[in-house]
């Protein structure tokens, strides 16, 4: 028993460097030992391996998979000679609502083994649309003008951002991208994409000389997403210029489920701004080429209070 809290001990500064990657993980991994948390996250380290792919705070691109082992991908793999990661990019959620989330898993399994040949236009909305009920998905939330309201299929967005980085990061050809109408939490202001079926579109095209495959999955709050061909892309790198800040605007909800004087942030809002984007693009050779990738123009996102 000494030499067993011992062990925890010695473990606990390792855990203080590594709870924020076990605190991402269910709860449900755990096993109680004396009610701490603390306690749990070590008994967790002692009994389980430690995840064998990527586990970013933030939205960012990735380098190790969570399907490696997976045999339908293998088998993809194989069929269509797809052994290369060109890019892999985690898409890191904050907070989604349960229909959003819902939805986002959805379409990345409809999404999941999409093959794109080479000099073929990819559409988000043909590929894995139309977003409705008669199709699995639920209502989430969506971004209407200034508004949030709730939409079939909202959350669907979140894989438009995760396909357009894709194509930037492979060095695709963008053929169709539109900009959020206010900013999103979960990746830098000038990378985002918004589709609606049959309005607004995420396409790229298949610049390469072969095929790329396509794998996604939703691993709690992260969606993971990959492109698989036969040669490694030049290194792209983002560069965003921000200007014309737009001060957060604040809106008070009466809500009588509180207590009195109490007051609960639902919506933490999010400046509005003008975002001129660029890549570098650094090829093997040396050399390296800046690319305009637009301007995004977005109004603030309010933040929302309850008080009662």
């Amino acid at each position: 028993m000494k030499k067993y809290i011992s062990l925890i001990l010695s473990l606990g500064f390792i855990f203080a460097f590594h709870k924020h990657i076990y605190a991402q993980i269910s709860s449900e991994s755990y096993v109680n030992l004396s009610g701490s948390k603390q306690a749990d996250e070590v008994e967790f380290i002692l009994n389980k391996e430690s995840p064998s792919f990527d586990l970013p705070e933030l939205s960012s691109q990735v380098y190790k998979m969570p399907w490696k082992n997976d045999e339908d991908f293998l088998k993809a793999q194989e069929k269509h000679d797809s052994y290369v990661l060109l890019a892999g990019f985690c898409a890191v959620l904050r907070n989604p609502l349960p229909g959003e989330e819902y939805n986002v898993s959805l379409a990345s399994k409809k999404l999941k083994g999409c093959l794109v040949k080479p000099s073929k236009v990819f559409s988000q909305n043909t590929s894995i649309g139309p977003y409705t009920k008669l199709r699995g998905f639920k209502e989430g939330a969506s971004y209407i003008g200034e508004n949030i309201i709730m939409t079939e299929g909202g959350g669907v967005c979140k894989i438009a951002t995760s396909l357009y980085n894709l194509a930037v990061l492979a060095n695709l050809e963008i053929i169709e991208r539109h900009h959020h109408s206010m900013p999103v939490n979960y990746v830098p202001y000038g990378q985002d994409a918004t589709v609606a079926y049959g309005i607004k579109d995420l396409r790229f095209r298949n610049t390469t000389d072969e095929p790329i495959l396509i794998w996604a999955e939703m691993i709690g709050n992260r969606l993971y997403m990959g492109f698989y061909g036969k040669e490694k892309p030049p290194k792209v790198s983002w560069d965003h210029h921000i200007s014309q800040l737009i001060e957060i605007p604040v809106k008070y909800i009466k809500n009588y489920n509180l207590e009195p004087g109490e007051m609960k942030t639902v919506i933490e809002g999010m400046e509005g701004a003008t975002v001129k984007s660029s890549i570098t693009i650094w090829y093997r050779d040396g050399h390296y080429v800046v690319k305009n990738m637009g301007i995004s123009q977005y109004s603030p996102l309010t933040k929302i209070i309850e008080i009662n």
